[in-house]
Formats: C-alpha cells, sequence, structure tokens
C-alpha cells in the first residue's frame, strides 16, 4: 500500500509540463548556454593568445559553441539515461525471476520518479505473489506426503499378496508406478521451496566426487540396463568440500536425464576433471538435442521439452540443479553437439 500511495502522490505532484517539453526546454537551455558560453569564451581567448585574432570570429564561436554544447548534452542527458539504464538492468533481473530488486532515483523528472515507483511496486507485488505461492505449494506438498507414502506402502503389500491375477498385478503396478512418480515430484517441489527460501543447514564435508559420481550411474542401472546403453567414464580422483546430499540431486537428474533421452543401444559419455582451479563435470548423450526454444527455458520449473517424455518426469529436475549449483557457487550450462545429442556442463569451485 504504500508503494501503491507514494505512486499516487507522484501523480497529483506531476509538473504542468511533460516530460517531452522539459527536454525541449533543457535542449533550447543546452544552446543557449553554448551559445553564450561560446562568445565569453571567444573575447577571452583573443585577450590571453592574440593569435586568436585572426581565426574568423564566426568559426571560433561556432567552434566553442559546439564543444561546449557536448560537454553541457552530456551532462544533462545522463539525468536520463542513467535512470533508464538502471531500470533496464532492473528488468532483466526481474526476467530471470528475481523479484527481489528495488530501484532509487534521485531525478528531478516526475515521470521518471513515477517509472522508478512504479517499477518497485511491481516488483513488491510480484514478490508476495511469488512468497504465497511458494508456500502453498509447500504447505499442501507437505499436506500430501504422508498419505502418498501410504498408498505406496500398502500397494508394496498388495504386491506380494496370494491369489492375485495377471491383471490385478497390472494394475497394482501401475498404481505403485504412479504414486512413486507422485511422491518424487513431492519431494522434488519441497526440495526446490526449502532452496529457494535458503532453509537448507549448510552441512558440508569432504568427499570423493568421483566416487558419488560412479554411485550414482550404479543406482540408475535398472534404467539403463534395460535401454542397453553403454557407458564412457573418465573420471579423475576429486576431493571436493560441499553439501553431499544436495549435490547427489545434481548428478542424479544429469545423468537420469542423459539415460532417459538417449536412443536404445546408444553411448553416455561422462567426464570429469580439474583444470584452472576449477572442477568441471560433463555428460554427454546421443538423443535429439535441445531447440533453441528449449535452450531458453530448459532449467525453468516444470518445463519439459520432449512432450513424449512428459509421463517420466515433472520437469523439476534440472530446476533442482539450476538452484543447488547457485547455492554452491556452481554453474551448469547446456548445448548441443555437432553431430547429434546433448551435453550439459557443470562447473565448480575447488574451495
Amino acid at each position: 500500500m504504500k508503494g501503491r500511495d507514494t505512486f499516487k502522490k507522484l501523480r497529483e505532484q506531476r509538473s504542468r509540463f511533460s516530460l517531452h517539453t522539459q527536454f525541449t526546454m533543457l535542449i533550447a537551455g543546452v544552446v543557449l548556454i553554448s551559445i553564450l558560453s561560446a562568445f565569453g569564451m571567444t573575447f577571452l581567448f583573443e585577450w590571453w593568445f592574440p593569435i586568436f585574432t585572426k581565426i574568423p570570429r564566426l568559426l571560433e564561436i561556432n567552434i566553442l559553441s559546439l564543444i561546449v554544447a557536448v560537454i553541457v548534452a552530456r551532462i544533462v542527458t545522463r539525468l536520463i539515461s542513467d535512470p533508464i539504464q538502471e531500470l533496464r538492468d532492473g528488468m532483466l533481473k526481474v526476467s530471470d525471476g528475481n523479484f527481489d530488486v528495488q530501484l532509487e532515483t534521485d531525478s528531478s523528472f516526475k515521470e521518471i520518479q513515477e517509472l522508478i515507483t512504479g517499477f518497485n511496486m511491481m516488483t513488491h507485488e510480484l514478490q508476495s505473489t511469488e512468497i504465497l505461492q511458494t508456500d502453498f505449494v509447500s504447505n499442501v506438498s507437505h499436506e500430501f506426503k504422508t498419505p502418498i507414502n501410504a498408498i505406496e506402502g500398502y500397494t508394496t503389500l498388495l504386491q506380494n499378496a496370494e491369489n492375485i491375477d495377471g491383471t490385478e498385478s497390472d494394475y497394482i503396478e501401475k498404481i505403485l508406478l504412479n504414486t512413486r512418480r507422485l511422491s518424487s515430484l513431492v519431494s522434488n517441489i519441497l526440495l526446490l521451496s526449502k532452496i529457494e527460501n535458503q532453509s537448507i543447514p549448510a552441512h558440508k564435508e569432504t568427499y570423493r566426487l568421483d566416487e558419488q559420481i560412479r554411485e550414482v550411474i550404479l543406482a540408475l542401472e535398472s534404467a539403463w540396463e534395460q535401454k542397453e546403453i553403454d557407458f564412457d567414464v573418465d573420471l579423475e580422483e576429486i576431493h571436493y568440500f560441499g553439501n553431499e546430499n544436495l549435490m547427489y540431486h545434481v548428478w542424479m537428474n544429469l545423468i537420469g536425464n542423459a539415460i532417459k533421452f538417449s536412443p536404445q543401444a546408444g553411448i553416455v559419455k561422462v567426464r570429469l576433471f580439474e583444470k584452472e582451479n576449477k572442477i568441471h563435470f560433463f555428460i554427454e548423450d546421443e538423443g535429439a538435442g535441445l531447440s533453441e526454444e528449449a535452450k531458453k527455458h530448459i532449467f525453468d520449473k516444470f518445463y519439459q521439452a520432449d512432450t513424449s517424455h512428459k509421463q517420466e518426469g515433472n520437469g523439476l529436475g534440472l530446476a533442482l540443479v539450476k538452484r543447488i549449483l547457485a547455492m554452491t557457487g556452481g554453474e551448469v550450462f547446456a548445448e548441443n553437439l555437432p553431430v547429434k545429442g546433448c551435453r550439459f556442463t557443470v562447473i565448480l569451485g575447488t574451495k
């Protein structure tokens, strides 16, 4: 409400001259100042340096007025260009999902003050909406967790029950599969909510990063064996200081995605090495690659580039990867390979 009141007050106090009129008056003022300054400087130069009397006075005035006009115009235009540049930078941050942006300006132009105040009011409302949405999703997901776990537990017991025919067994298998997918979705939402609210304890320890990646590959054995995928793995022995549980999610999602989008009997290449005080990890698959649209949104929440794999995921895996790495000071990039397939690259600091 404070932002709305300020915005309303600014509109009530708006100058009777529009920004266009004020800017025209400024230009006229610059021209007048430059001409008068040029006249004064001409007489001073001719008095101090008699050699200037040999130069035609009109040419002398034109040159000096041009120099003064450029200097004064540069100063005046910055009064408008600086806040606009600041506003542009703020809008870029908002487009990246950062709504915690507030701008300040000491501009005397009421229109610019209104623009900055309106921007601050917009980001405040967006931040409030984001908090409300995050809290709602987090609370609902938390309430879903217990009944989903109960359904999964009872369904698992039914699998081992006697007198179950083939059709009933198929139904039970589908219930269990979808329950696990729903449980995974809820877990990812809760984890993402904790990461975005920075409510995860910063527990860090030194551990073998290469061993963790091998463990993830083995944990996904059933998935890559089913598709007859071969792994080309070359991992340097690297000791990393960080949150082991969070990094496990990074490798699980990246390697799981490579398996999911690889063709039958494809090859997944995995590399881990240290270079120039940075830890580099990349994973390549032989899938169809990413479209230009997918490259822009691949790390957005709930975005799925390939609709044919929607039943296998929930669109939160890469969003989790991005935010976990942002917490640890790391980076992740996605790119297409020259021939076919896609490469995800992760860069981590060694400290």
